[in-house]
């Protein structure tokens, strides 16, 4: 009689196992993966990667990262974690776009999210991935987190034109795409705005992680009288940075508050013209563990307070007044939408 109602009893359990099994019908997983640049990269990774794993944590839910050696490990990964049954599967960076879209059309079951990339949805790009990128394409499943560098880029020429004693300023650019040259048109026609005479240069080096060639390109810059240094794409662009702290020239960081997290060169940042990745990326994470998570564009700007420049740190009290107010001119000017950029799709 005992064994018998064991038996029931063991019975039992797996029925209302598998009953509340399927009953759990929320996200249970959430995934990342990283671009070229790995996970300490001081800025983009690493904070994109920072506010969804806080997120997913904070939601209870299952996280999985992977660093990408190569853009020709995009497809891979993101395969892999179909494989593994990521819910939302978030993906980090302008390069990604095609094999996102790919996969999120091959996969309406998972919800994916990018940066950099701006998808709209609508017909589930039914014909190629290039559709993607029109408002007659689309993808149901993918949201975009956009930002608007070219806003944060001129609020850094502002600040840059105004200062230079020179009349020369450069900026230490990675891949030419087009989160990087939003940064550097921005950057280049806000300092105009505060000089009309000043001389803006700048170079692309076609990798998120080569710390040497930006930093050859910093030091060939203050050679040609550059004395401040605006440091745009990942370790590249970090490498910019150096030349400038080495040298003595100012320096300006990119994506996140370098102070914090390029300590060897804090004494030489001015400021950071910063993209809130951390916020974008934990933000995403929460709508969708909430099930509020909703495909299409969401544009981060100065306006919504998505992006800005950091605090000026170790340079407060040097910067003059005038560079200052102008600043907060064009602050006022770009969240009024009375200034233009001269960033053109």
């Amino acid at each position: 009689m005992i064994r018998k109602q064991t038996s029931f009893l063991v019975f039992i359990i797996i029925i209302l196992s598998m009953l509340l099994t399927a009953c759990d019908t929320g996200p249970n997983k959430v995934c990342i993966v990283l671009d070229t640049g790995g996970e300490n990269d001081k800025g983009f990774n690493e904070y994109s990667l920072k506010g969804a794993r806080e997120a997913a944590a904070e939601m209870g839910l299952d996280f999985a990262h992977i660093v990408s050696a190569s853009i020709n490990d995009y497809a891979a990964h993101i395969d892999n974690f179909i494989d593994e049954d990521c819910d939302l599967i978030m993906t980090v960076g302008f390069l990604m776009g095609d094999v996102t879209a790919e996969a999120a059309r091959e996969h309406p079951e998972v919800a994916f999210a990018i940066i950099d990339v701006a998808y709209f949805p609508g017909l589930g790009c039914a014909d190629n991935v290039e559709d993607c990128y029109t408002e007659e394409g689309g993808l149901d499943n993918v949201t975009s987190l956009m930002f608007a560098e070219d806003e944060v880029g001129y609020l850094a020429g502002t600040l840059a034109g105004c200062m230079s004693e020179s009349g020369v300023v450069g900026s230490v650019a990675s891949m030419e795409i087009p989160p990087v040259v939003r940064f550097v048109t921005g950057y280049q026609n806000g300092a105009k705005a505060q000089n009309p005479d000043v001389e803006t240069l700048n170079v692309y080096i076609p990798d998120f992680n080569d710390p040497v060639a930006g930093k050859q390109a910093g030091e060939d810059q203050i050679r040609q009288g550059a004395d401040i240094i605006f440091g745009v794409g990942g370790n590249t662009g970090n490498g910019g940075l150096l030349a400038a702290h080495e040298s003595g020239a100012a320096a300006i960081g990119v994506d996140v508050d370098q102070y914090y997290t390029f300590a060897d060169v804090a004494p030489s940042l001015v400021t950071s013209a910063m993209k809130n990745m951390d916020v974008a990326a934990g933000d995403t994470v929460r709508e969708f563990a909430n099930g509020a998570l909703t495909p299409g564009i969401q544009l981060f700007n100065v306006a919504n307070g998505g992006i800005g420049l950091a605090p000026f740190h170790d340079w407060e009290g040097r910067i003059p007044a005038a560079c200052i107010t102008a600043v907060n001119i064009a602050d006022s000017g770009l969240r009024r939408r009375v200034i233009d950029t001269g960033y053109a799709p």
